[in-house]
């Protein structure tokens, strides 16, 4: 009896290795999905997050320039000072002083539009695009008729419609390269069929689509495959406002049409 017990069990090890061993192949084939959709799920919540601070960043730059003349430089502070929680905790690490210092000092270190590497990755665009979608093409003069405009001229100048194009970073590590890589291929701009990340045993099959392609500007598709292919993932996150000007529309700041660096073909 205790021969063949001993048989039994002895029997019984191969088996039970090689169930193991098959239990491990399995799981490390679909760890890089189960990590890709607790990492991806973090991402769709920050872009959710991002989406709502656009939305509050383009009223805010918008109300910036009402009362300023439409200055550009204001309209962009604001936007800038809108978005920074969406994309670095200004609270956190490697600031110093009260929280209204470190405000200060994380807003100082992007007051010129763009990001900082080291601080945000290796993210060094700019932030925001501000388009002016009005007023176009006025003479901007102060007058009696600011208040009471007595032609289709003057009645554009009296308000100020913009849009705000945030180039929101990715910035969850893996899910950044992956939601740019399907997306891409789900929006038609790029075809992909490198090894799969999120099953290795396979190639991906993520053709660009010809039924749902998102329709960006020649100058916003540029851009964004630019800082993909540099490894800056990025989604443009576009929001708009309108309000009436609180202040007389000046020339000054009407050199351009839209906030540099946002292109004049937008």
């Amino acid at each position: 009896m205790a021969d063949t017990s001993i048989q039994n069990a002895g029997g019984q090890g191969p088996r039970c290795a090689g169930q193991s061993g098959q239990a491990a192949v399995e799981a490390a084939l679909t760890l890089p999905l189960t990590v890709f959709l607790i990492l991806g799920l973090l991402q769709l919540f920050l872009m959710m997050q991002a989406r709502i601070m656009a939305e509050y960043a383009a009223f805010r730059a918008t109300r910036a320039g009402s009362v300023r003349h439409g200055d550009c430089e204001a309209m962009t502070h604001a936007a800038i000072l809108a978005l920074l929680p969406t994309f670095h905790s200004y609270l956190g690490s490697g600031l110093s002083g009260s929280p209204a210092d470190k405000l200060g000092q994380a807003f100082g270190l992007r007051k010129g539009n763009a990001y900082t590497p080291g601080w945000d990755g290796n993210h060094n665009g700019s932030i925001v695009w501000i388009v002016r979608e009005s007023p176009q093409g006025f003479a901007a003069r102060e007058d009696k008729d600011f208040d009471e405009p007595r032609s289709a001229e003057q009645n554009d100048a009296m308000r100020l419609e913009t849009r705000l194009v945030f180039w929101f970073p990715l910035k969850v590590p893996f899910a950044n390269w992956v939601i740019s890589r399907m997306m891409l291929s789900y929006w038609g701009y790029k075809n992909d069929t490198a090894q799969d990340p999120l099953m290795l045993a396979r190639k991906t099959r993520w053709k660009a689509s010809t039924v749902n392609t998102m329709t960006l500007e020649t100058a916003v598709q540029g851009e964004l495959l630019h800082r993909v292919a540099s490894a800056q993932y990025v989604i443009p996150i576009h929001a708009s406002a309108s309000l009436r000007m609180m202040t007389p529309a000046q020339g000054r700041y009407f050199l351009t049409q839209n906030c540099p660096p946002a292109p004049e073909t937008l």
